[in-house]
């Protein structure tokens, strides 16, 4: 089934919409990217630039939980030297929580103040190229909940019976998700087709009017880890019969109306709908229907074992090899498999916008590397911590890249050592096989050359991983960078068929 956009958004306006088309890299006719600011769309499975390269995302997450819901101009917070420090280290992309209830604290009102305050962050990631992915984030909906994102008018409109009954729940993140407050509150959410809907759509269109022409930008994430509400149960039990059909019959309608007000002002910029939050290794993939008119869509999607979520919290501290036993490493991989497959029936390119959030070596080698096998981007949550003992969803100590987040030379080199890898941050062709040996610091990467206006472009960690410098194997490639330059340059040789790649510590 194609579904055809709800709550206002008409077919005329569906068919007015351009569409990128799958079998090639060059952008369609009024798509805003021949001679418009650097973006990416969606060609295929992949995302693509002004020039026709594939662009792969090593990221982090820039989420600020508390109020006023955006990083401060200050060494804790977010600066140019920040920035600097993203680009410098090979991190080319950011996924930024400019969160609905900044943007609409007051029903039926904009902060445009809250939009400039970002925007500083914005144009400062801009000048050092790296790519944004506009946030909606949330966590338990609101401080009802323990949680932040929802602005408080509608969190307060959309509690039930059982809140007033039972109080607000009070066991933390995640595990207020699973309480009938907070359930119910989102079945509420995904029911109600009014003023709190027109909210979030009217923020996502006040985001895209700033944005739209924004040079690194890669579109908008809708609602960060949506819960399918009361039947959660049903979406991990055996024999993995996931939970029916939320996605398309709660979650979409509730995206498509955001969409339908996004595509008033941005017709180009692709929009990320995420999934129900149980969705994934352990249960049945469920997911989208294709949207009429829309093929710049993308598939956000987290990985957080949660095995090792449960065994490994406060409550359950069981170390590292005990949960692989559990089997993570079946779930992970099933995660990435159910990624891919949900992407071909929407029509998306997917990218997992979350993982990590520990210092655990296990977890992050086990994810960078699944990631790379399936040619997946990542964000990393999260980049400094930004704790707050009031904010029960980032308080562990152990999420952000920096031992003090006021100074950038304490970043974590155990944690730096899987995160900061060999890869290709733009590709002149098709990419086939990637992978990197963060202990060897190996790294082989085979592709299909194409046609494109730019070369292929490789980060390579020299100071981390190659401090004698590397070594480059390349085959249907010529390199035209320097010896040991950060960034390895490749040009295609005319005619071949195929680039084989492999980067070699001295």
């Amino acid at each position: 089934m194609i579904r055809i956009g709800v709550k206002g958004a008409t077919l005329a306006i569906a068919l007015a919409l351009s569409a990128c088309s799958d079998g090639g890299v060059a952008p369609p006719e009024g798509s805003g990217q021949a001679g418009g600011p650097q973006q990416l769309r969606r060609d295929g499975r992949w995302l693509v630039d002004r020039d026709g390269r594939v662009v792969l995302m090593h990221g982090v997450n820039l989420v600020w939980k508390n109020a006023p819901f955006v990083p401060a101009d200050t060494p804790a917070g977010f600066r140019a030297a920040d920035a600097a420090w993203l680009e410098s280290h090979g991190f080319n992309s950011a996924r930024i929580g400019v969160l609905w209830s900044g943007v609409s604290p007051q029903q039926g009102a904009i902060d445009a103040s809250y939009l400039a305050a970002w925007d500083r962050i914005v144009q400062l990631l801009a000048a050092h190229r790296v790519w944004m992915l506009f946030d909606f984030h949330q966590d338990m909906l609101g401080p009802k909940y323990q949680g932040e994102g929802v602005p408080d008018w509608a969190v307060d409109a959309l509690a039930g019976p059982a809140t007033e009954a039972l109080g607000a729940p009070t066991f933390g993140f995640p595990f207020n998700y699973f309480t009938p407050q907070v359930s119910e509150a989102f079945d509420n959410l995904w029911a109600e087709q009014g003023p709190i809907w027109d909210s979030h759509r009217d923020a996502w269109k006040a985001v895209a009017a700033r944005w739209k022409s924004q040079p690194y930008s890669m579109g908008y994430d809708l609602l960060n880890e949506p819960w399918p509400g009361i039947e959660w149960s049903s979406c991990i039990v055996p024999p993995m019969v996931g939970c029916g059909d939320t996605d398309t019959s709660e979650l979409q309608p509730f995206f498509e109306n955001a969409i339908a007000g996004i595509r008033q002002v941005d017709r180009d910029n692709l929009v990320w709908l995420e999934p129900q939050t149980l969705s994934g290794g352990t249960g049945n993939p469920t997911g989208f229907e294709p949207i009429e008119g829309e093929s710049q869509l993308g598939y956000s999607f987290h990985n957080y074992c949660g095995i090792s979520t449960v065994l490994q919290s406060a409550q359950f501290p069981v170390p590292a090899p005990v949960v692989e036993e559990q089997g993570c490493e079946f779930i992970d991989g099933n995660v990435f498999d159910n990624a891919r497959s949900r992407g071909d029936a929407l029509g998306a390119v997917e990218m997992l916008t979350e993982f990590g959030a520990t210092d655990d070596p296990v977890v992050l080698e086990r994810v960078t590397r699944l990631a790379d096998q399936h040619l997946v981007g990542w964000h990393y949550w999260q980049y400094k911590e930004w704790a707050d003992p009031t904010t029960q969803s980032q308080d562990s100590g152990a999420q952000g890249i920096f031992a003090d987040d006021e100074d950038l030379s304490t970043a974590k080199l155990d944690k730096l050592k899987f995160l900061q890898r060999t890869y290709p941050q733009a590709t002149a062709g098709e990419p086939v096989s990637m992978t990197f040996d963060p202990e060897t610091a190996q790294f082989d990467y085979t592709y299909k050359p194409h046609a494109a206006t730019a070369p292929t472009e490789i980060y390579v960690p020299v100071a981390l991983h190659y401090p004698a410098g590397y070594t480059v194997e390349v085959t249907g490639a010529t390199v035209t960078s320097a010896a040991n330059a950060p960034v390895l340059v490749l040009e295609n040789v005319a005619g071949a068929t195929e680039v084989v790649v492999k980067v070699t510590r001295k």
